[in-house]
């Protein structure tokens, strides 16, 4: 038993430093396609791919996935912080269900977290993000989109997968992160405790210590007699 535990920490050790790797591998990717694009194309130009269906379309988004909040002055700022908090808080789900060998939820938060820092890389040094993947459909154009979209809709397609048909799997892992919620409540409730009893054997030690002064005050003046 002990020669199995030591093995199982590190297993969950080496999952933690692969998602890892695989976020720094898919925002390289995604920078590097993007560096790509940037030189070989010139902005608003079309490279046809599939004719009349796909093309390579190069834009400058000021909004979200898919050019959402494009329009808006303030939307790059808005976005830029939402996309660090939401990929920290992603990174760290990632980071805890890998240390629980949990390896599809895992999956899904690495793909998650890549899509969200991808382009929190571009809307920081660039103020915007690069797309250029354009789909046509007739008439229709759907939102011109990149590889960090694509890395976030794969892991939000996967993570409602995992809700769905795997509500108990799913489940448990929440229940790790409430657990350590409830714990740290307890340990600060405990802290509370001692601190309580400290302050209250400190009165106790106190109102002692003035019961007796006054038998100490009465033998000092009864000496001199």
């Amino acid at each position: 038993m002990s020669d199995n535990r030591p093995k199982n920490k590190k297993t969950d050790l080496d999952l933690c430093v692969l998602y890892v790797f695989l976020v720094i591998l898919l925002v390289t990717v995604d920078q590097f396609i993007k560096k790509v694009i940037d030189t070989e194309m010139e902005y608003n130009s079309i490279k046809p791919v599939i004719p009349g269906f796909f093309s390579l379309h190069y834009v400058r988004n000021t909004g979200s996935a898919f050019s959402l909040f494009a329009d808006k002055d303030w939307g790059i700022y808005f976005l830029s912080g939402m996309s660090l908090v939401l990929g920290i808080l992603i990174f760290i789900l990632m980071l805890i269900a890998a240390s629980r060998s949990m390896k599809l939820i895992s999956l899904a938060f690495c793909l998650l977290a890549s899509g969200a820092l991808g382009n929190l890389v571009d809307r920081v040094w660039l103020k915007y993000v690069i797309d250029y993947l354009r789909f046509d459909f007739g008439t229709y154009t759907f939102p011109i989109f990149n590889f960090a979209d694509i890395c976030a809709v794969v892991g939000t397609i996967l993570l409602i997968c995992i809700i769905i048909f795997g509500s108990k799997y799913f489940e448990s892992f929440w229940q790790i992160i409430f657990k350590k919620k409830e714990k740290k409540k307890e340990e600060t409730e405990d802290e509370e405790d001692n601190v309580e009893i400290e302050e209250a054997d400190e009165v106790e030690e106190l109102e002692m210590s003035e019961e007796e002064d006054p038998e100490e005050k009465e033998e000092s003046d009864a000496d001199p007699e």
